[in-house]
């Protein structure tokens, strides 16, 4: 593999010095560019967007190509893993993603198994392999998966909801089978990450989009322990360098304390708590990625610039700061608005690494 020229992102993760905050954008490969919209024409639906290995290498670096970030992250999904357990994963246009065959008694959880990241998730292996070989160690390539919670909300809702009535129902009557989905899940969390790190992620990242939803008991029983099972299971040593895992709870910045303890490397924030709180909260147990309202994009260059200065400011001179949104950014937003904050990171936060 090619020695990496631009290490800062990894570096910072593991809270070591470097000469800029790096920056980089949840969803940084995505709707918001239009040769983004034109590579997703060509190659058909989202899922064979997904599942190309071209195609999503040639999405993954489209931001790169604009943008001076720090760090590319794998073009995926993160529901590739009920997908390859055969319940159906499809896209409908303004609807989001679906399930054809959702998971809500305990004999369909008792069915499901494992997937095999090199057979029923190749793809997603070839495409890590490809964009590894394109980038050529201009930047770090980050891999992902959803978390146990996240991932068994869409198998049991079928599709993205706002009431939880039927992951909450299994969660509150079936405690026993929603552990039961909940290991399933995490086992090939475990096994995918690993393949993704063993086919060239140099970081690992948990989205956990759905935990802020649950009540502090049950984020710590049905959320957290499930996390804290992966982290221990990941590999964390690949071609002589530590790789970085990073867990980001939506909603989670109350319980940041507890996510530290899992043995991650970072947390990501999101934009409902201050960044120089969250410093305060974890101490040096963890690096913090975050955490700019992605609304913020909509504003002017100079707001924007503005709004980069607060949370450097917040966050306060020393290692340990990643620089990112606190969620993916919007589809509508232009792209010379995260030019101007990825420049603006870059710009004025050369002063707290001195």
């Amino acid at each position: 593999m090619s020695e990496l020229k631009n290490d800062r992102f990894l570096r910072a993760l593991l809270r070591e010095p470097v000469d800029v905050t790096p920056v980089w954008m949840m969803r940084q490969a995505g709707r918001y560019l239009p040769e983004y919209k034109a590579t997703r024409a060509r190659a058909g639906s989202f899922m064979d967007l997904c599942t190309n290995p071209e195609a999503a290498c040639e999405v993954t670096l489209q931001p790169l190509a604009r943008f001076d970030l720090d760090a590319a992250i794998l073009f995926s999904d993160i529901l590739t893993i009920p997908d390859a357990m055969g319940l159906g994963l499809y896209f409908t246009e303004g609807e989001g993603p679906r399930f054809k065959k959702p998971v809500r008694t305990a004999k369909e959880v008792d069915a499901l198994i494992v997937p095999d990241p090199e057979d029923e998730l190749a793809y997603v292996m070839n495409a890590v392999r490809l964009i590894r070989k394109e980038l050529n160690g201009r930047v770090p390539l980050i891999g992902f998966s959803g978390s146990p919670w996240t991932l068994a909300t869409y198998m049991v809702e079928g599709s993205s909801t706002k009431e939880y009535a039927n992951v909450k129902k299994m969660m509150f009557d079936q405690p026993d089978v929603m552990h039961q989905l909940l290991d399933t899940t995490a086992k090939s969390v475990v096994s995918y990450l690993n393949a993704q790190i063993d086919a060239g992620a140099q970081a690992v990242m948990i989205f956990d989009t759905w935990g802020g939803v649950l009540t502090p008991r049950d984020y710590k029983t049905f959320s957290l322990a499930y996390m804290d099972k992966i982290v221990k299971g990941l590999k964390r040593e690949n071609e002589g360098r530590q790789v970085p895992v990073v867990l980001f709870t939506k909603g989670g910045g109350a319980w940041l304390n507890q996510m530290a303890d899992t043995g991650c490397d970072a947390l990501g924030v999101d934009w409902t708590m201050d960044l120089g709180d969250a410093r305060s909260l974890v101490g040096d147990k963890v690096a913090l990625q975050g955490n700019m309202d992605p609304s913020i994009l909509y504003a002017s260059p100079d707001r924007i610039r503005e709004e980069v200065a607060t949370i450097l400011q917040s966050y306060g001179k020393g290692n340990g700061h990643v620089f990112n949104l606190g969620h993916g950014i919007h589809q509508h937003v232009n792209p010379d608005r995260a030019k101007a904050f990825i420049d603006a990171v870059h710009e004025l936060s050369a002063e707290y690494h001195t």
